[in-house]
């Protein structure tokens, strides 16, 4: 269905781009005089992921700005998309999230970009399709020997790291909460409390096919990682507000909730686009150790390798999707 524009367009060229600036006032379902939806949405968070990703076979020549956000539309292994950064933390993504299915007509989305490793299984660089996404940074802090309220799902007592051991510690006790969820297919202003959010099962199992997917192993001719790197299906991943690198609460992540990866955008992404009835998928390449290396972070060292990674990761998928099937769930 393509539904015409009756409010003021500008549409000029800006570095051989098109770009079309207009008020987000209406919901766009196609644009006649480019093309027409529905549309595949894509949400990374930073400037890095843009980079390697349109080095690859992508085709995103409209760019439509609005309330900040720069969408670019286009193609993609011939499946039409529409592409936006969110930017990092997750009132971020999930604002880009909600601005992209109020906007354009948008049948699945796919989420991408880095993250931290908690399990010690996987190495940096490798690809995480993650089952499962938590949203750990939702807390009760509380004094230290206070009752954890029973609608909590797990609890982290700081005295346990205390060094030397024994006594009190002053910060007490954190009681992990689980979300309120409201979706489109729920009772109106009545949330479920939901820890774990699920991405799509069909897209999920769809994506099983990328196993043994060739992975770039080197930054350049004199950095390379130790382990080749592979794509792997089906874990869970964990998402808060904090860049983390702390080798003690990265293995209480692992330990309590099974995480193999940290970060802090996907969960937003994916309860916003289940609150309002639409499948997700998340893709993550694993940029460090999440505080468990010897010496500094890795990330400036080996992100740029898990970007390309993820990418490739991201077009190979797309490139699995049926052209004329691909959005039905």
């Amino acid at each position: 269905m393509i539904v015409s524009i009756k409010i003021c367009l500008n549409l000029h060229v800006k570095h051989g781009i098109y770009v079309l600036e207009v008020p987000l006032a209406e919901k766009i379902h196609g644009f006649s005089f480019f093309l027409t939806g529905p549309y595949g949405n894509m949400i990374q968070m930073r400037k890095t992921e843009d980079i390697y990703f349109f080095k690859l076979r992508t085709t995103v020549g409209l760019k439509f700005i609005g309330k900040g956000r720069q969408f670019r539309i286009g193609t993609i292994e011939g499946k039409k998309v529409v592409y936006v950064r969110c930017g990092v933390g997750m009132v971020n993504a999930a604002a880009a999230t909600q601005q992209m299915l109020d906007v354009f007509n948008i049948k699945g989305l796919i989420h991408f970009g880095i993250s931290g490793n908690t399990n010690s299984s996987l190495s940096i660089g490798d690809v995480t399709i993650p089952d499962q996404f938590a949203g750990t940074g939702l807390w009760d802090w509380l004094k230290p020997n206070a009752t954890v309220p029973s609608s909590d799902v797990a609890t982290l007592d700081f005295e346990t790291y205390n060094t030397p051991k024994g006594g009190n510690n002053l910060l007490g006790r954190i009681g992990y909460t689980p979300e309120q969820f409201y979706s489109e297919a729920g009772k109106p202003n009545v949330a479920q409390d939901v820890f774990w959010f699920q991405v799509n099962q069909k897209w999920l199992q769809l994506a099983t096919t990328l196993h043994g997917m060739q992975l770039e192993q080197c930054v350049n001719s004199t950095l390379c990682l130790e382990n080749k790197p592979k794509v792997v299906v089906g874990l869970r991943g964990a998402t808060s507000n904090i860049f983390l690198d702390n080798p003690s609460y990265r293995d209480f992540l692992f330990q309590t909730f099974g995480v193999s990866s940290a970060d802090m955008e996907s969960t937003a992404v994916v309860m916003t686009s289940l609150s309002n009835g639409f499948p997700v998928l998340v893709v993550r390449g694993l940029s460090d150790l999440a505080g468990a290396q010897e010496g500094k972070n890795s990330i400036r060292l080996f992100g740029s390798l898990a970007a390309s990674n993820v990418a490739q990761v991201v077009v190979q998928f797309i490139k699995l999707l049926p052209k004329r099937m691909y959005f039905k769930f």
